[in-house]
């Protein structure tokens, strides 16, 4: 075994650290400059990174900038469109009738007109022909039931054709809003496997359902002829005047000039209708107590009208043969139309 003194040992551990001392102070400036030059390194490295960062960002901004200003350019431009569609006059009839989704020409529906008239007023006075009334005026050689089957002919022939057409028109529209959603999800799915927005159009025109299958194949005709996809679409408010088809113009307008992802912007568009639908439906179910209050406050006057004569019809006559009566139930009319296009106001409303 040998034996250190602890001593020597002592001396020893002072003598190795008084030696490190010494160097670490001849060596301590280079070790320092080292050091400097290594943050300095550091710092210009990282300042080159952040300058590239920094222009990268730049680009990016400038990108969005001339994006945006494309955008606001396209929406100036549809904007300027629609106003001038607005000082339009009114669709005429042969529009109308493009509208409601009818095959047939102007003639043919004034000749249906006509004949509806003619039709009521023939039967009308077959049927009051044997009836003696007296005169509702003593200026007019005819009596109350033949002005009361004039009227009607003339309600017929002008009122009800109009009537029926505007209610083809809403129930083509409304079968148009209840397909055009999933249309526009075949699109996006057709456009996410990689087809055009041209095929995807055509796949719409020959395998979708009407109106939206029609409303698309006068699409592809319009291409056909030379006519810009974005101008097509755009076109098409002229037969489907929905708010829903001027937001896919617009869709589609923007995509074309400005570039974008047309499938996600298609999908959104997709996404609105359905939820404008949803609260469509949440509307209409908060309003039906409304609407049958007004139904059955409307119908009113005619169900009293109508127990009346059947349980004392000695006490209604007067109102039917006296010329004073006539005027009651004229003014009373007019009130009650009056009363009625009022609730009609006030329980529809638009989304």
């Amino acid at each position: 075994m040998f034996g250190f003194d602890p001593m020597v040992l002592a001396i020893v551990g002072l003598a190795a650290i008084a030696a490190a001392a010494v160097a670490y102070g001849v060596l301590f400036s280079e070790i320092e400059a080292q050091q400097k030059t290594a943050n300095r390194y550091k710092k210009v490295k990282a300042a080159e990174t952040d300058t590239v960062k920094v222009k990268a960002a730049r680009d990016r901004m400038a990108e969005a900038t001339k994006r945006r200003k494309s955008i606001q350019d396209s929406l100036t431009e549809l904007e300027k469109k629609q106003e001038q569609n607005k000082k339009v006059d009114a669709p005429t009839l042969k529009v109308r009738l493009l509208q409601a989704g009818l095959a047939i020409t102007e003639s043919q529906f004034y000749m249906f007109s006509a004949a509806m008239a003619l039709g009521t007023l023939v039967v009308g006075l077959i049927l009051t022909a044997d009836m003696s009334h007296a005169p509702a005026f003593d200026i007019l050689p005819v009596s109350t039931a033949q002005l009361g089957v004039i009227a009607t002919a003339f309600v017929m022939g002008v009122g009800m054709p109009r009537f029926m057409l505007g209610f083809l028109y809403k129930r083509r529209m409304k079968k148009f809003l209840g397909e055009f959603p999933n249309s526009l999800d075949i699109m996006v799915r057709s456009i996410k496997s990689g087809l055009p927005l041209n095929d995807a159009i055509r796949l719409i025109a020959m395998e979708g359902q009407d109106p939206v299958k029609s409303e698309f194949r006068r699409v592809v005709e319009a291409q056909q002829m030379g006519m810009s996809i974005a101008d097509a679409c755009a076109r098409m408010t002229a037969t489907i005047p929905l708010q829903e088809v001027k937001f896919f113009g617009i869709v589609i307008g923007i995509q074309a000039q400005a570039g974008g992802n047309l499938s996600e912007a298609l999908g959104n568009l997709s996404r609105v209708l359905r939820e404008r639908k949803k609260m469509l439906g949440k509307v209409q179910a908060l309003s039906m107590e409304a609407k049958a209050s007004a139904a059955i406050i409307g119908a009113l006057p005619f169900i009293v009208a109508l127990l009346v004569s059947i349980t004392s019809p000695d006490y209604i006559k007067p109102l039917f043969s006296d010329p004073r009566g006539h005027l009651i139930l004229l003014g009373s009319g007019i009130w009650m139309s009056i009363g009625v296009f009022v609730m009609r106001k006030m329980i529809n409303f638009d989304i």
